[in-house]
């Protein structure tokens, strides 16, 4: 556990109960030198970090670059650590459902072909679909990779020239 002032863990204390982590402004009897003495420890054993300022957004600078741009200072994970708060992770994204093909479209067919035991040759494709070459190369890496979720392979099968197929792991 990190030895911390009573200033120290106060700054921190702030800076964890903000959305923008923003350790600023200090306690007011902070000024200059004495800001620095408690600031720049902080920074050093990783407590807080020093980021660009977004001065359109309103953040509070710590220290002004020689660019005209601010530095403003977050809290770490660190530094929530050493007052003992517990960071919340942030939780996936519920894990939207993959479109289905609607059934007895060409799209369907393709899937189908794909699926068989055999695979399909874009040749073979073009003759059950009445599509061109070009359609059925999109219609695999949009549709059915893109948006679909599905793994293709493809294969060189002599006496047929390359086969695809919908990966197995996707039929289960």
């Amino acid at each position: 556990m990190t030895k911390l002032t009573e200033t120290q863990t106060l700054i921190l204390s702030r800076a964890s109960q903000q959305a923008d982590r923003i350790a600023l402004p200090v306690p007011d009897r902070l000024r200059g030198g004495a800001a620095n003495k408690v600031i720049v420890p902080l920074i050093k054993r990783g407590l807080l970090d020093e980021v660009e300022a977004d001065i359109r957004k309103g953040e509070p600078t710590w220290r002004k670059t020689g660019d005209g741009h601010g530095i403003t200072l977050v809290i770490t994970d660190a530094g929530h650590q050493a007052i003992g708060v517990e960071i919340e992770k942030p939780q996936p994204e519920p894990e939207q459902a993959k479109p289905k093909p609607r059934s007895g479209t060409k799209q369907a067919m393709l899937i189908e072909m794909l699926e068989a035991p055999d695979g399909a040759t874009i040749a073979e494709i073009a003759e059950a679909t009445n599509w061109q070459l070009h359609t059925i190369r999109g219609a695999i890496s949009g549709a059915l990779k893109k948006r679909l979720g599905l793994t293709i392979t493809s294969e060189k099968v002599e006496g047929r020239g390359r086969v695809y197929k919908i990966s197995s792991a996707n039929l289960e």
